[in-house]
């Protein structure tokens, strides 16, 4: 009878320790997502106060939807003009970086040749290296293309700006394709393109459109060679613009939020259509890997 109580106590202590630790763990993630989540709805939410409101109840609901913050930054200070030149760059970088990276990521993925592992290694680990020390040949190379202050220019860094990305990503795809697809279609006559293009680009659209989404995403927000490449309105770009918002609405709180929102808004929208997406690349390389 002892022995049986000693081991229901056990069992009780075990299930309350099992109880506490997803206690905590729910605690902890509620925490991330209050951190991660809580400023973007704090960004929001202010957009749609007085400035008053924002400086005596910075955490209170706002007590309306008013619009009118937002159609004054749009229609204002060029912020058309600096959206068109995000989405242009960004869409056109980000079609061309999977062009370029996917017939890469195709070759490192089924085809055997000296180094390379070196090779993939080595264009992996420029992950490591900061963006901002590439500063002084970046901008070398843009002056002596005559590329500066242009479109062109900041799309020709941002396409070498994701390689190593992209090719991580966009290689597992390519990897969790079995390999007698391929063998099979190299017997029936497929010749090299036609099987790339055909045949992996179609099973492998999960990981290509992760890659691009991520793409898209970091060249959206970019700010550094954005500010180093364009000298004028007509080649600023959102990221970089908001910071000529903050001169032009240092005193109109409302109209800064309102700027804010309407530049992140934009990413969060193709990244929350996009999720399942990018869920689905990660499962599938997981299980291939």
């Amino acid at each position: 009878m002892s022995t049986l109580n000693t081991f229901e106590q056990k069992k009780t202590s075990y299930r309350l320790g099992q109880t506490a630790t997803l206690f905590l763990i729910y605690l902890l993630f509620a925490f991330v997502v209050l951190v991660s989540i809580g400023p973007l709805v704090w960004v929001v939410m202010s957009s749609f106060k007085t400035n008053g409101d924002i400086l005596t109840k910075p955490f209170a609901l706002p007590t309306g939807l008013d619009f009118a913050p937002y159609l004054s930054v749009i229609r204002g200070n060029n912020f058309l003009q600096f959206a068109l030149n995000s989405v242009i760059i960004s869409s056109i970088a980000t079609a061309g970086s999977i062009f370029m990276y996917a017939m890469g990521a195709y070759v490192f993925a089924r085809y055997e040749f000296p180094l390379r592992g070196l090779l993939f290694t080595l264009f992996t680990l420029t992950m490591l290296v900061p963006g901002h020390t590439k500063t002084q040949p970046v901008f070398h190379l843009i002056m002596q293309l005559n590329l500066y202050d242009t479109r062109a220019g900041i799309t020709l860094v941002y396409l070498s700006g994701g390689i190593a990305m992209s090719l991580f990503v966009m290689r597992a795809s390519f990897a969790s394709i079995p390999k007698e697809m391929s063998e099979a279609a190299v017997i029936d006559g497929v010749g090299f393109f036609r099987n790339f293009w055909q045949m992996h680009i179609p099973l492998a659209k999960n990981g290509l459109a992760t890659a691009g989404i991520l793409m898209f995403l970091g060249n959206w927000n970019e700010y550094f060679f954005a500010s180093l490449l364009s000298s004028s309105p007509k080649t600023r770009t959102l990221p970089y613009a908001l910071a000529f918002f903050n001169e032009t609405y240092a005193y109109d709180y409302t109209k800064m939020f309102a700027a804010l929102t309407l530049i992140i808004l934009p990413g969060i929208v193709v990244y929350a259509v996009s999720q399942e997406q990018v869920q689905m690349s990660i499962s599938s390389g997981s299980v291939k890997g």
